[in-house]
């Protein structure tokens, strides 16, 4: 009944773009033609938290960025997306370390999909016993994934010292991963392994390299505003206060 009330909102309101796929565990949401916001929860400091990734549908297959958090979604993820769309994920790519991007890594290259992280990600999971990728890349780095174009970018450190985030330029979708705060946060969550120094400067370096996104896609919580990245220097500097 709340998946047909939510789909009869959705389409009065003219936002049928966002239209969702719901259960207790795992969230999709339709974002543009081709692209889907996927959300999973875990419990954190009593709570339970919600953790966003998102994958592409080419025509070559499913390009999928970050892994559920939830490891009980791993396989339901992948069944949703075969039975969606008819294909397989092909490739995934985590944007730091931390388990609500990378726990999925083994369980999904043991499911022959291709699983990159950068050299300094994989260092700082090997460190600290995190599940690492089968492929590492060293620099910022284009991939083609049949109609599909998209870079990673490293900005400098943040909310780790290795995070990056993901541009899709055909779609104008910035992924922020954990680096990039939803405008629904009231302060910078978990900052153990951030650089609260860096951070803003390599805000801003994301906001001069990818200047006018259509989506900003933050690793927790809502993605709806465009003014996330504001918002995230906004909560350090009220942190430094």
């Amino acid at each position: 009944m709340k998946s047909t009330l939510l789909i009869i909102i959705t389409f009065l309101f003219g936002t049928s773009t966002f239209a969702q796929t719901n259960t207790n565990s795992l969230n999709i949401t339709k974002l543009t033609s081709n692209c889907y916001i996927y959300t999973t929860y875990h419990a954190y400091k009593g709570d339970i938290a919600s953790a966003n990734g998102l994958y592409v549908v080419t025509n070559n297959g499913v390009v999928m960025i970050d892994t559920p958090w939830d490891t009980t979604q791993f396989q339901p993820l992948l069944d949703s997306i075969e039975a969606r769309h008819h294909q397989k994920v092909v490739l995934c790519i985590a944007t730091h370390s931390h388990a609500d991007r990378t726990a999925g890594l083994e369980f999904y290259r043991q499911k022959n999909i291709k699983t990159f992280t950068s050299t300094q990600t994989d260092s700082l999971s090997k460190i600290n016993n995190y599940q690492r990728a089968e492929f590492h890349f060293t620099k910022d780095t284009t991939f083609t994934i049949g109609q599909l174009t998209f870079q990673t970018f490293y900005p400098g450190p943040g909310h780790t010292a290795d995070n990056i985030v993901v541009w899709f330029p055909q779609q104008k979708i910035l992924y922020g991963g954990c680096f990039i705060k939803s405008t629904e946060a009231t302060d910078l969550g978990y900052i153990k392994e951030a650089n609260l120094q860096a951070w803003p400067t390599s805000l801003k370096k994301v906001q001069q390299k990818f200047p006018q996104p259509k989506f900003i896609i933050p690793g927790h919580d809502s993605y709806a505003s465009l003014n996330s990245i504001n918002h995230t220097l906004k909560l350090l500097q009220q942190h430094k206060k």
